[in-house]
């Protein structure tokens, strides 16, 4: 009988292992305001549409910040990582640097910190790009713009998409700051970034 409730214990303990490393599979969305949900209820911004998507097999973390620039990101991503232990993180970050002008080559090194420290956690990791207005310069957008594609291709990452693709020059889907999308584009944004995690191997 001894013997018998031993089996049954381990075998208890093996299902539980298995469901626990189930539900463990987490993924990170390091952001700014465009993925903190600015302006909304946080179950209207798309790191939570993402979650209803993917259903129980994966826990989204959305640890976006709005005002984040990549320096401010560089000092949280650590503890963060050592937090939630993550299998994907999306970094969704820049946009702040390029509001103030900040230097591109510094908002790159730390983009590239970054995703160094993620990698060394064991996550996979992905870029989402962001792109400037053109009144801040020619040559300023440009560079801007092509540093998440450099990045992802020094990192061997999958290419980054426009988090705002298709809905930047429609002013009717953006708050009064014109910046920030309106709850009913954040399933355009959802719409964005879903062939990048299917490249990632994310389903729901």
């Amino acid at each position: 009988m001894a013997r018998i409730v031993l089996f049954l214990s381990v075998l208890v303990g093996l299902f539980g292992s298995a469901a626990f490393a189930a539900e463990s599979k987490t993924l990170l969305v390091f952001g700014d305001s465009l993925s903190a949900g600015y302006g909304m209820m946080q179950r209207q911004a798309w790191p939570a549409l993402l979650q209803n998507k993917l259903g129980s097999e994966w826990r989204v973390v959305n640890a976006s910040q709005s005002g984040e620039t990549t320096a401010g990101g560089l000092t949280r991503l650590g503890p963060t990582l050592k937090q939630h232990k993550p299998t994907i993180v999306l970094l969704e970050l820049g946009a702040n640097d390029g509001l103030r002008g900040l230097p591109v080559d510094a908002a790159r090194k730390n983009l590239a910190a970054m995703i160094e420290q993620s990698q060394a956690a064991g996550a996979r990791v992905a870029l989402i790009g962001v792109q400037l207005p053109p009144n801040f310069g020619g040559p300023y957008t440009a560079k801007f713009a092509a540093m998440y594609a450099e990045l992802a291709r020094q990192y061997k990452l999958p290419p980054p998409p426009f988090l705002l693709e298709g809905i930047a020059d429609k002013p009717a889907l953006f708050q009064a700051d014109q910046l920030h999308p309106i709850p009913a584009a954040q399933p355009y944004l959802l719409d964005n970034i879903w062939p990048l995690l299917q490249q990632l191997q994310v389903s729901g």
